[in-house]
């Protein structure tokens, strides 16, 4: 996964990254601002990288009897190393064996918040990993403000999946995320241009949030507030008084 932190801070300076139960995956988050993910790509059916492409995170690893005939193969094999028992438990044996803040991705419901909170976690990231796991899944922004209110302020909240301009950034700081991943947009971004397409797509969504704060009214962060967003539930409950 490629992500970056546009706004917001994060006060742990490296953490480990614990993607939940439907996308299983630790990473070691070395930079907040500019993390050096381990990517896994699960390709699709028949997918295939051409012979001169190599996937730098499978470097040195034993990958033991995958079939390098089937275009599948890689998918096959990452799918193999799946923990399909993996439980809340793993997050004190976690904190068993490091120091490092341990982050959980992958929340969307009050009820898994307070089982987060529970097993001591540093911090919680509202995700759906891109709507690419289950159909129909809630968008994340409809999430959000039920996580952040369950926390109670207590661990910071951070969005992903869905952030595609500066708007989006500021309608989830306003709802109350203490920043946003980004993944998509930096991937293509990375696809056009490399390096510099990724530093010009942050520029981009910098410069788009903070057109945003300004026509908001807001000379800085700690300005957005709730009364800057106007969501569903507030037009629901609007209508019923």
């Amino acid at each position: 996964m490629l992500h970056g932190l546009v706004a917001g801070k994060l006060m742990l300076g490296t953490g480990l990254h614990l993607v939940t139960f439907c996308n299983v995956m630790l990473t070691i988050l070395p930079k907040i601002q500019y993390p050096n993910y381990t990517f896994f790509y699960m390709p699709h059916f028949r997918f295939s990288l051409p012979p001169d492409v190599v996937l730098k995170s499978f470097e040195g690893i034993d990958l033991g009897n995958m079939d390098k005939t089937n275009p599948s193969g890689l998918a096959a094999y990452v799918a193999s190393q799946v923990e399909s028992a993996l439980s809340w438990k793993i997050i004190k044996w976690l904190q068993s064996i490091t120091r490092l803040p341990i982050l959980v991705k992958g929340i969307i419901t009050a009820e898994d918040t307070r089982i987060a909170m529970e097993c001591g976690v540093s911090g919680i990231i509202v995700s759906n990993h891109g709507g690419r796991q289950l159909d129909y899944v809630p968008a994340t922004i409809s999430c959000l403000e039920e996580v952040v209110r369950e926390t109670k302020g207590r661990v910071p909240v951070f969005l992903d999946s869905g952030i595609r301009r500066g708007t989006d950034v500021f309608k989830a700081l306003a709802l109350g995320a203490s920043g946003v991943f980004i993944g998509r947009p930096l991937l293509y971004a990375l696809a056009v241009d490399g390096e510099a397409g990724v530093s010009n797509a942050l520029r981009m969504l910098r410069d788009e949030l903070e057109i945003a704060m300004a026509l908001n009214g807001c000379a800085s962060l700690k300005d957005i507030t709730r009364n800057h967003v106007s969501t569903e539930s507030d037009r629901v409950l609007s209508s019923r008084l």
